[in-house]
């Protein structure tokens, strides 16, 4: 069978993406990068808010459109949106042939080949998954094809426990030079707004050693940089009562050879411990980066949202991080137009973020999804406030950005190198210590052949301009020495 996969959503569902690819191509399936070309069509959905439904329920759409009229035999939907809304989906697009929820990523075979796989590869079963999630789901008023709605919530079903190890196959579709290592699945939290406990169960570690072996097999196949994954990265190893593994996960993941940058994302706020930032601020390789969603600053809209802390709490924390971090980049998201936020409270937000100065803000709008707690309260804010929110905080941090920019014109910097512009065959792109891949800005390097750039080496390099977000470098190759 040739198999065609559309990912959609955060890197953590990337990953089990890649994990379904893998146990595919192990089982003699090949994959094909054009769906016209495709016997089987997968869409790995995301559901964390409508705008993330409606691009699932397009792209499952559009692939369906090749099972009607291509060569496409069967289609196949996985993911966040498969797990809280899987029989409406079948009953409301009959294309799809097979809907997995998340704990259900290693039936992938099976549902790729169907009952009897057409080139004789047997189903592989190779991890426990939950093997009844079904419920009894209903349509909501509204389009044919809008997002569904639940009259059994997905938490009335036995919760997803999968969670993949060294062990098993995974085939990267990230550019070769960097991938994302999920060390924990799940989620303890009840935060208002967030449907992503029910839909991925509780949260659940890895093994360290599982962990350092999946970067040592990373960084045989060329991986220059990993990316440390979860919904509390910071989490890692206290549900297994291992306090301090994250730390301890970090310096091993230091003497890994071959890797050059060590990164961690989605941090929690009252989980960063003092042994983390001593790793961080000690070890060559982790990158001096903080990515910490605070969602918010206002004390009255964190106790709605249900998060820990308070401006004060906050001001305190990045304090020390700064403290035990030198030259630290600081990363964090925002929710405007949470039910009963004021102007008030989103003032207070606005100073919050001007005084504390971070490196990179994302901002969004706040989403009334259902199957959450927020759901419960009154959407009381205008779309067109919510709107104009994020616009005025995302003004305010194009500005602070513009001002450390500019500070920065002429410094030397290490930038690893991602590849050729689209935009120019002599402008190569790459990344700061401080720059994640997709979610942050680029360094653009002029004048620069990529046929002497591969992606993944580290250059020395000096800044020139700044462009929005974005910074303009030029190379500064290594002095040749002297001869006498």
């Amino acid at each position: 069978m040739k198999v065609g996969f559309v990912s959609l959503g955060c890197p953590k569902n990337l990953v089990d993406g890649e994990v379904m690819l893998g146990l595919a191509r192990e089982a003699g399936h090949s994959i094909t990068p054009d769906a016209k070309d495709a016997d089987v069509i997968v869409v790995n959905t995301c559901a964390f808010i409508d705008e993330a439904k409606e691009e699932s329920i397009n792209a499952i759409l559009e692939m369906a459109q090749f099972k009607r009229d291509g060569g496409c035999k069967r289609l196949v939907v996985t993911g966040c949106l498969a797990e809280r809304y899987r029989d409406q989906l079948k009953a409301e697009i009959p294309e799809i042939d097979v809907v997995l929820g998340t704990g259900e990523v290693p039936d992938i075979v099976g549902a790729v080949g169907g009952h009897a796989a057409t080139n004789g590869a047997a189903p592989l079963k190779l991890f426990k998954s939950s093997k009844d999630l079904r419920g009894t789901e209903h349509s909501a008023p509204g389009t044919e094809h809008s997002a569904p709605s639940t009259e059994h919530p997905p938490s009335a079903r036995q919760a997803p426990t999968y969670l993949y190890d060294a062990s098993t196959p995974r085939l990267l579709t990230t550019p070769k030079h960097y991938a994302y290592i999920k060390i924990a699945e799940g989620c303890n939290y009840t935060c208002a707004f967030c449907i992503i406990p029910t839909l991925r169960g509780a949260y659940r570690s890895r093994d360290v050693d599982s962990v350092v072996r999946e970067a040592e097999q990373l960084a045989a196949q060329g991986v220059r940089e990993l990316l440390l994954i979860s919904q509390d990265t910071t989490f890692f190893g206290v549900d297994r009562g291992e306090r301090g593994a994250l730390a301890s996960l970090l310096r091993r993941l230091n003497d890994v050879g071959g890797l050059e940058w060590i990164r961690l994302l989605y941090l929690y706020p009252t989980t960063i411990t003092d042994d983390v930032l001593d790793a961080m601020a000690e070890c060559e390789k982790v990158c001096k980066y903080v990515d910490l969603p605070l969602q918010h600053a206002s004390s009255d809209v964190l106790r709605r949202m249900r998060r820990p802390g308070n401006r004060d709490a906050y001001d305190k924390l990045l304090a020390r991080i700064r403290a035990r971090v030198p030259h630290v980049t600081l990363r964090t998201t925002f929710i405007v137009g949470f039910p009963g936020e004021t102007e008030s409270d989103f003032d207070e937000l606005c100073s919050f973020v001007k005084d504390t100065g971070f490196d990179h803000v994302g901002v969004f709008t706040y989403s009334h999804e259902e199957g959450t707690r927020a759901h419960a309260l009154t959407d009381d804010v205008p779309a067109t406030v919510k709107r104009s929110r994020r616009e005025r905080l995302m003004r305010l941090q194009s500005a602070i950005v513009a001002e450390r920019h500019a500070v920065r014109l002429g410094e030397t910097v290490r930038v690893m190198i991602d590849g050729p512009s689209p935009e120019s065959p002599l402008v190569v792109t790459g990344r700061l210590e401080g720059q994640a891949p997709d979610i942050d800005a680029l360094v653009y390097l002029d004048e620069c052949d990529p046929a002497e750039h591969a992606p993944g080496t580290i250059i020395t390099a000096r800044l020139t301009d700044a462009r929005a977000y974005d910074f303009v470098a030029v190379h500064c190759p290594p002095t040749p020495p002297l001869l006498y």
